[in-house]
């Protein structure tokens, strides 16, 4: 396998779980090298918050607390210099292109693509990817290692268990459809291996 691609997460790709712990799972696989910062990590909990008032800061704050311990040279920092000099559509978002430039990263992964136009992120040499298309890709380029980290996803829910076909549709719930049905078609493929 190549060396691993270098990606920030954008919050909204944190925020749900299920989708978390497969991006987490790539990332200590070395499927891809994931970046964040600290404010990206503060806004997934922030908006988690406002609509899971069941879970706890300090629950969430473990969780980002084990992110940045087991994910290698994830969090970029001193790239808020960047900030102002920077032109998105919504001034908020600023803070993730700093990141990334300053970081090195070439692939912002988010589901708010409308935020991060190509044509201004074409000079930083950085674009945009929705998770769908860019985990489908993985799925078509590194399918053992794409089937093993969703096979150690899947396994580890314990509460309530749920099937490999029970797995999908929560992925395919979390806006992937395009990547489910390769994994579907990978898995239903009788000369497949792990």
């Amino acid at each position: 396998m190549v060396a691993p691609i270098e990606i920030i997460y954008d919050a909204c790709v944190l925020y749900p779980a299920p989708l978390r712990d497969l991006l987490m799972e790539m990332a200590l696989t070395d499927l891809v090298h994931a970046r964040w910062t600290e404010e990206i990590q503060t806004e997934w909990i922030e908006n988690l918050l406002i609509k899971r008032p069941d879970l706890t800061r300090s629950r969430l704050e473990r969780t980002i607390s084990l992110m940045n311990q087991y994910v290698r040279d994830a969090l970029i920092k001193d790239y808020q210099q960047l900030i102002p000099e920077l032109e998105l559509p919504d001034p908020e978002d600023r803070h993730v292109l700093a990141a990334a430039i300053h970081g090195g990263v070439k692939v912002i992964i988010t589901f708010n693509l409308k935020d991060f136009p190509d044509r201004l992120l074409e000079k930083y040499n950085i674009v945009a990817k929705h998770p769908d298309p860019f985990l489908a890709n993985l799925m078509v380029s590194y399918p053992n290692e794409m089937i093993k980290v969703i096979s150690c996803c899947q396994e580890r829910l314990k509460n309530p268990p749920k099937t490999i076909n029970e797995y999908l549709t929560t992925l395919e719930n979390q806006g992937l459809p395009k990547t489910v049905s390769i994994i579907k078609a990978v898995i239903a493929d009788p000369l497949f291996r792990i």
